[in-house]
């Protein structure tokens, strides 16, 4: 059983005390940050989106940080940087290039009736989407000679305008389901006095994850007051039926998430070969955000492809995260999550960890803080 897993408090509290720790899986190039240390006299001043970027400003990668002691260790569990600096310091990933390509698009077929009921939720919440944000995305024929105004004019295509009121969109009911969960947990654990074994932190870094999503591309668009008014209200109906939902059936819940991170891959993977099929021009060397080339730790002459490659391999996180939660028993198991994460190449080619993948990969986890507290 998972419960017996359960991380003795020193470990945990090494993760999760509010300062900033790192977390290395045995991949070198993986990196987490986690939490705020000492925070400067500015840290809590309000700063534009697209602000300049500067070296740590959502916490420390291994790239800022001087090479020496543990940090250099690939197989190191943790360490604490003297200070960290920033206003979005959850979990998330530093892809390395043969990452960002390595996402596959997959689904999950629905065997049991939760799985069903998910899966057509996630139907028709899609069929919705199409709808209020004009998605269209047709099969273009076999040796067309259409040109690009041809195909957009017949709906096989959308411009660039287009795809930013689908992402917008999307992104902005995206962040709900993490922010809901981890409060549901959250409130749980309050009134049953007890600890939350993991789930609620890698909850809420989705949230943040996909938050951070919508505040990259609002620097490309500042939608309407109209556009604004739509999120509003299928926020306000989407947020108050997940919620009703998550009592009842979180498993439910999750692999409804699992599902519709699914759909998420697929629609940025469209987006990515429409750039490249250069359909798409004025984004084919459109510079990337600031912010994104903070929060992704992009190169300084990233374009909007790299964050575009970028947020689908969140999604193909969030897709194996979500998934993978589902096939835990919700009251009683451990997060496989709550200290590291497989690698990419993992969350890009495989669904989900089963319930006896997730207790393996939590009794991993603490070989590693194990083998990390051992002299050397």
């Amino acid at each position: 059983m998972l419960r017996t897993t359960v991380l003795q408090p020193s470990s945990h509290l090494l993760v999760r005390r509010g300062l900033l720790v790192q977390t290395v899986s045995r991949a070198p190039r993986r990196t987490f940050v986690s939490g705020l240390a000492r925070m400067s006299p500015t840290a809590l001043d309000s700063k534009s989106a697209d602000a300049k970027a500067a070296a740590g400003v959502e916490g420390a990668h291994r790239k800022d940080v001087p090479q020496t002691g543990a940090l250099i260790k690939h197989d190191a569990v943790s360490t604490v940087p003297q200070e960290v600096r920033g206003d979005w310091v959850l979990f998330h990933p530093v892809y390395t290039p043969e990452e960002l390509r390595s996402v596959q698009i997959m689904h999950r077929e629905a065997k049991t009736l939760s799985d069903k009921v998910a899966a057509t939720f996630v139907h028709l919440l899609r069929w919705s989407f199409d709808i209020a944000s004009g998605y269209k995305h047709k099969p273009i024929p076999p040796n067309s000679a259409m040109t690009l105004e041809e195909l957009r004019k017949r709906g096989y295509i959308m411009d660039e305008r287009g795809w930013l009121r689908r992402i917008l969109f999307l992104e902005s009911i995206a962040a709900v389901p993490g922010m809901v969960a981890a409060t549901l947990r959250h409130l749980r654990s309050l009134r049953l006095m007890r600890r939350d074994s993991g789930w609620i932190h890698t909850l809420l870094e989705e949230a943040e994850n996909e938050r951070m999503h919508l505040m990259t591309f609002m620097t490309l668009r500042k939608p309407s007051i109209w556009f604004r008014a739509m999120v509003l209200g299928a926020q306000g109906v989407f947020y108050n039926a997940f919620f009703l939902c998550y009592m009842i059936s979180p498993k439910t819940c999750h692999r409804f998430v699992g599902h519709l991170e699914e759909e998420a891959v697929v629609t940025y993977t469209r987006c990515i070969q429409e750039i490249e099929a250069n359909r798409l021009p004025g984004w084919t060397n459109l510079p990337a955000p600031e912010i994104s080339k903070d929060y992704w730790r992009l190169e300084p002459d990233a374009k909007i492809i790299d964050v575009i490659y970028a947020v689908r391999s969140d999604e193909s996180t969030h897709r194996f995260v979500n998934h993978s939660l589902a096939n835990l028993n919700h009251g009683s198991d451990v997060n496989p999550f709550a200290l590291r994460e497989p690698d990419m190449f993992v969350k890009a080619t495989k669904l989900e960890f089963k319930r006896d993948e997730a207790e393996h990969y939590v009794q991993e986890s603490h070989k590693l803080i194990e083998e990390a507290r051992e002299p050397k």
